[in-house]
This record gives C-alpha cells, sequence and structure tokens, in this order.
C-alpha cells in the first residue's frame, strides 16, 4: 500500500497499546479517551489491510501482523530518536537523563549507594534507577540499560557479562543459638526456610533453594529477595542470599559455606542505538569499572564494597 496513506500518530498510538498491554492503559498514559485509542486503530488496521490485535479479557495480544509491524515501529522510533538527539546535538553531550534498570537485590543494596558517586562525577546527567523483581524490558524502552541475570537474546541490543556473584546459605546468629546445631547437609532438613514462590519465579536462574533442601517446604516465600533477606535478618530461619546483600553489617552468617557455594552471571545490556549516546555510554562504562574494583566484595571474599576514585 501506498505510505501517504498510513497515519503517523496512529503508528505511535499503536506503540502505546503494545507497551500498556491495553488500549484503556495506554489511554490513561497519553490522556486521550479510551474510544479514541480504538478507534484509531481500527483506522489502521483498515489502512494496513491487517489485523494487529487479538482482544482479550487480559488485554491486547499481538497478531503475527501485529509483532511484524512492532519491529518496523520501534525501528522508526530508535531513528526518530536518534535524529532528534543528534541534529538537537545532545548525543555526544554528558547531560540528560539515563534510566537504568536492575533486579532488586543487586539495584537496592549494590548500585544505589554507588550511583551517587557517579552523579557527582557527571553532574549534567539524571539518573533514574529502575528497580523490579523481574526482567527489564528494553525492547518496549522501560530503560536505557539494565543488568539482568539472564543473558538476553533479542536483536538490536548489545550485551556483554559484566560480573559474576556468589550466593549462599545465611542464618542469623540468634538463629543458629537458638536451633539445633547445622553440621552437614541432612542437619538442614530439620529447619525453617524463605525461598521464592516457585510458580512466580521469573528466571530458572534462582530455583537454587530446592536444589539445595529438596522437597522441604518454605515456612515463607515471596517474589521478593529483599523480604527473604528481612526475614534471615529477625531471626527466624534461613535463605541463600547475594554475598554482597548479606555479609556487610556481619549480622547473618554463612552456613555450610563449602557444601552451598552458589555462582550466577550478571548482564548488561542495551538497545543498540541507546548505546551510542554519550550519557549511555558513561553509564555503561562505569559500572564495569564498578564491579572490576568490587569483584572480592561480589564474590563473598570481602565484606565491604568499594567506592570509585
Amino acid at each position: 500500500m501506498s505510505m501517504e496513506r498510513i497515519n503517523w500518530d496512529n503508528l505511535r498510538l499503536f506503540l502505546a497499546v503494545v507497551r500498556a498491554q491495553s488500549a484503556q492503559e495506554a489511554a490513561r498514559r497519553m490522556e486521550l479517551d479510551h474510544s479514541t485509542i480504538t478507534r484509531r486503530l481500527h483506522r489502521l488496521e483498515k489502512e494496513l489491510g491487517a489485523r494487529l490485535f487479538e482482544r482479550t479479557p487480559a488485554g491486547h495480544l499481538l497478531t503475527e501482523a501485529g509483532q511484524r509491524l512492532l519491529e518496523h515501529v520501534e525501528r522508526m522510533e530508535s531513528a526518530m530518536v536518534r535524529v532528534g538527539e543528534e541534529i538537537g546535538g545532545d548525543s555526544h553531550m554528558l547531560t540528560g537523563h539515563v534510566r537504568l534498570g536492575a533486579t532488586e537485590g543487586f539495584g537496592s543494596y549494590f548500585l544505589a549507594p554507588q550511583l551517587s558517586h557517579f552523579c557527582e562525577r557527571h553532574p549534567g546527567i539524571q539518573v533514574e534507577l529502575l528497580i523490579v523483581p523481574r526482567f527489564i524490558n528494553l525492547s518496549q524502552r522501560e530503560a536505557d540499560l539494565a543488568v539482568n541475570i539472564e543473558r538476553p537474546h533479542r536483536t538490536g541490543q548489545v550485551c556483554s557479562k559484566l560480573t559474576d556473584y556468589r550466593l549462599r546459605l545465611y542464618a542469623s546468629r540468634r538463629y543458629l543459638q537458638e536451633h539445633r546445631p547445622i553440621r552437614r547437609l541432612q542437619d538442614l532438613a530439620a529447619h525453617r526456610f524463605f525461598g521464592y514462590v516457585e510458580e512466580l519465579v521469573f528466571s530458572q536462574e534462582l530455583r537454587y533453594l530446592s536444589a539445595i533442601v529438596p522437597d522441604v517446604p518454605s515456612c515463607l516465600r515471596s517474589t521478593s529477595v529483599v523480604a527473604q533477606y528481612q526475614a534471615v535478618r529477625e531471626g527466624r530461619g534461613l535463605a541463600v542470599l547475594p554475598c554482597f546483600m548479606a555479609e556487610p553489617g556481619g549480622e547473618l552468617v554463612p552456613v555450610l559455606p563449602d557444601e552451598v557455594d552458589l555462582r550466577r552471571t550478571f548482564w548488561l545490556a542495551a538497545p543498540a542505538d541507546r548505546r551510542e549516546l554519550a550519557r549511555v555510554r558513561a553509564l555503561w562504562d562505569y559500572l564495569r569499572e564498578l564491579v572490576d574494583c568490587n569483584q572480592s566484595f561480589l564474590l563473598g571474599e570481602s565484606p565491604g564494597w568499594r567506592t570509585l576514585p
């Protein structure tokens, strides 16, 4: 069909509905009437001669045609962002906003204390730290760059290994004093555990408790590793925690550290077009420098993290 017949504003609305997962939520975010959104989506489908969404009670799901259109529209959006920033002179300047997505524990307990130092280095850059217990969706522009616990495989993204980190089984000193001694793995069956809600775990990398203590029910399950950490601090049970969360402060003690010794990997990723922006590159490089000087801390070999000079 002729490109002149496509309404570019309707493509923008299409992208908003995809990211909001419903026309109603897209209308709320864009401060438009719901009827306006649905009418213009119907118009776009008519212009393209294809159905773009399946309307379901759970929201708007992309059809095969909608998925193909999304790939084109995202490339168009990226190009327009680049045009605006290059023509406006912003792409090579260390100014503006950068949104960094991160998993809950790493974002709260390692990155947050350190990012104030980055802001001192680059006072013209405003950092937004998005911390969620799930994967950051870079294709939907949730963030400019993200730290994830699995390597992303989507096209159009730049990705590299950020660092390994260690996890161990932890308990509070009080808990260990008040309960049966733990000298071997078999002793764990007599103790209480905190872990993830199995059916809501967002990555297979987090399914480690059942491998360590098979068939032992957790007295508390949470989608939040911070909640598990706080429960252990209260002296009510044990949990597998990253060393960078559990070691500082000396309140928690590793249990059977030789037998329970896990390693996982953090991956750093960004959309290729965003990665080329100077402010995004600056934060990318800072994160790599930061983890390089904190390897012993992230691997549980030292109790405190180091700030960059």
